[in-house]
């Protein structure tokens, strides 16, 4: 079993790397494969809606030769997606978005290919925003007909600068919990394969 986390922040090892980090120390104690995508420093292109996927249907975006093709392969190739980001006025960043519509739409031209994967969003936040950034994460997880483990507490962590998430005791439980939680169901989901 594989769980491969996207780390949608332009910090590579900031408060969004320190709480997927949190989930995937869980993931990694109960036997499963981890990896930690990062899009800092990478190019990740918007969804063009040329509609090449539809016609090639191999589970891969066509039109654009980005970094958001290796993460498409690796979501592909995963039992488990977690997608984090800060949050950037309100919302996710916009490599995660154009991540998040790109692997939609593959997905959407490939049936099959996201159903019933266990997704999880993680959320980085200085102050407000966080709720609609995680909702925007979660609507990928529910239209691709995957399935979403819960956590204690929606699986946000608050902090501003680079490591002060650290200090956001209930956030990084959050993480934790949300960890066995995934490793959990990805179990149960794997036994009824």
């Amino acid at each position: 079993m594989k769980v491969v986390a996207f780390n949608g922040s332009a910090r590579r090892d900031g408060n969004t790397a320190i709480l997927l980090e949190r989930v995937l120390v869980e993931l990694r104690s109960a036997g499963i494969e981890t990896e930690l995508m990062q899009m800092a420093g990478k190019k990740v292109h918007g969804c063009t809606a040329c509609m090449k996927c539809r016609e090639t249907k191999d589970n891969r975006c066509s039109g654009l030769r980005d970094f958001g093709n290796e993460c498409i392969e690796a979501a592909d190739a995963a039992d488990g997606i977690i997608i984090g980001s800060p949050v950037y006025y309100a919302d996710v960043t916009a490599e995660t978005k154009a991540f998040i519509d790109r692997l939609g739409y593959v997905g959407g031209a490939n049936p099959g290919m996201l159903r019933r994967k266990v997704g999880a969003g993680v959320v980085a936040v200085r102050r407000a925003g966080a709720i609609h950034a995680f909702d925007s994460i979660n609507h990928l997880f529910f239209i691709s007909e995957m399935i979403v483990p819960g956590s204690s507490y929606w699986n946000v962590g608050i902090g501003g600068p680079a490591g002060s998430v650290e200090s956001d005791e209930e956030g990084l439980r959050t993480m934790d919990t949300l960890g066995r939680n995934m490793a959990w169901l990805l179990e149960r989901v794997a036994d009824r394969s």
